[in-house]
């Protein structure tokens, strides 16, 4: 391909041949002296021309892409073992377009350590803090007021103080709720059905945790319209689950509501197995239980909670402020039950109940 940008001059033969007259001839002997390209005014602005086109272009092939980086903070352990949230997460960035390594990159901080770990993600100046629940939002906040939080999940946005209100959050942090205040009233609604006589149910949760006061409070409501006593069980840590179990034992408990957390998530396997031994019914927040061999769930289908999350971390990368972008509630619930479970404590679920159970496990 010919070089355009190359400039041309004429050609001289070195022979004694006579030649044409040059074009420019009459220029370097001074003739029409208001036409000289030389001009200082042309020069100036061909100059000028020059300097924005390839400076422009230049700058333009320096400057490198700058790939978001996105901390996802969870309060469980290392062994992760709700991964079916993360797994929700990434498939909502895939269907947007973004694939890790490639065009954005995320840290995934499990542990324990949150205040710590959340404190980590602002230094590594992240752009965005996804949270994957209350306690976790709790310490986002703590560590910053300026880089945007996304809330996977949240018992109570407006309860924990998160947010100012659902349509104008407010602030640096948005996401979506989970309505868990809501949803405890129809669990005690549903262990009612399979536990005719019911008349006390030993509620197991954390005080420490943010929202636990807004889904007791609605709990009680909801017990209160069937009859029903409540026991309240604290556990602050994994080591009190069975003494939580004994208490419900000693206090003459016709069921158990398990209140979602950290701690019971983690640790949702001997949650189940002290439930059968105790030949207590019991209901739990999400299906992990369930399928772990607990009796039943019921609430909202938290991977479409966590795939939904990932619109709000797009609008934020584009531009969005997280205040201006009003937090979203649940479109999807399920209601799980395990025939198996029912069995191994004798309990019959009447027909009525199976017939608008999502998913039966045989």
């Amino acid at each position: 391909m010919r070089d355009r940008t190359r400039m041309r001059s004429p050609s001289f033969r070195s022979d004694n041949r006579k030649s044409k007259a040059c074009p420019f001839d009459k220029l370097r002997a001074g003739s029409e002296p208001r036409r000289r390209i030389e001009n200082p005014k042309w020069v100036g602005i061909f100059a000028i021309a020059l300097t924005f086109a390839f400076g422009g272009a230049v700058a333009t092939a320096q400057q490198p892409t700058k790939v978001p980086r996105i901390g996802y903070l969870s309060a469980t352990s290392g062994t992760r073992p709700v991964s079916a949230r993360s797994a929700a997460f990434r498939q909502g960035l895939r269907e947007l377009g973004y694939v890790e390594g490639k065009n954005i990159v995320i840290e995934w901080i499990w542990a324990d350590r949150l205040p710590a770990l959340a404190a980590e993600l602002v230094r590594l100046k992240v752009d965005v803090i996804v949270s994957s629940g209350s306690e976790t939002t709790g310490y986002a906040k703590e560590a910053t007021v300026t880089i945007p939080i996304v809330m996977a999940q949240d018992r109570d946005p407006v309860g924990t103080g998160f947010v100012a209100s659902l349509a104008r959050p407010g602030g640096n942090i948005t996401g979506l709720s989970r309505l868990a205040p809501e949803l405890s009233g129809k669990q005690v609604e549903l262990l009612k059905e399979i536990v005719p006589r019911l008349s006390r149910v030993a509620v197991l949760g954390t005080s420490t945790q943010p929202g636990t006061a807004q889904v007791l409070k609605e709990t009680e409501l909801a017990a209160g319209a069937f009859g029903v006593k409540l026991q309240y069980l604290d556990v602050p840590n994994s080591k009190d689950i069975e003494t939580a179990f004994r208490a419900a034992s000693k206090g003459r408990a016709d069921a158990v509501l398990v209140l979602s957390n950290a701690i019971f998530n983690s640790e949702r396997t001997l949650v189940v197995e002290l439930a059968a031994k105790s030949r207590l019914p019991a209901i739990y927040s999400i299906r992990e239980y369930v399928e772990a061999g607990g009796l039943m769930s019921y609430g909202v289908r938290e991977a479409d909670l966590f795939r939904r999350a990932a619109t709000y971390v797009d609008k934020i990368l584009k531009g969005a402020k997280p205040g201006d972008l009003p937090v979203e509630q649940p479109k999807k619930f399920e209601f799980i039950i395990n025939l198996k479970a029912a069995k191994r404590i004798g309990l019959t679920i009447p027909p009525n109940v199976l017939v608008r159970a999502d998913k039966v496990i045989k």
